[in-house]
């Protein structure tokens, strides 16, 4: 029989650190100790120090964001969709139906169903502020049938 050949430092030192990666495998079934726990909240500690801070850079402020700020607001939309509806719904009364009385109530019911409460009141606020009928001094023309 031959003798066995010693093995090399090498070899050693291979064999030492596959045993030691071995009995890590093993450990990850075993329950956390205490020292883990400590060690975790010490990386914790680490990583909240290490938070990226704003050195000196200037905080710049976009003009499209603050126009979408304010065209965004739902509330804006609402008032939009009920004036616009209000607007829509009178012109289509007065289109088909123009002797109709119904005119009156198309605008406020149209922007309620369209805007809710948010769109009747910018109707009614839309109303409010502009002219009635424009010029009132002529006169309305017969038309020939």
């Amino acid at each position: 029989m031959a003798a066995k050949k010693k093995r090399s430092a090498k070899q050693k030192a291979n064999d030492k650190r596959l045993g030691k990666m071995a009995k890590a495998r093993g450990k990850k079934s075993t329950p956390k100790t205490k020292t883990k726990k400590r060690s975790r909240i010490v990386s914790k500690v680490k990583s909240v120090v290490k938070r990226k801070t704003n050195k000196g850079g200037k905080k710049r402020t976009n003009v499209k964001t603050s126009l979408k700020s304010i065209t965004g607001s739902k509330t804006l939309q609402k008032v939009a969709l009920g004036v616009g509806g209000g607007l829509i719904a009178t012109q289509l009364v007065n289109r088909f139906m123009p002797s109709s009385s119904l005119s009156k109530l198309a605008a406020p019911g149209a922007a309620l169903a369209l805007g809710g409460i948010e769109g009747l009141i910018g109707q009614f606020a839309l109303n409010m502020f502009s002219t009635p009928g424009g010029n009132s001094n002529v006169q309305p023309q017969m038309e020939a049938l």
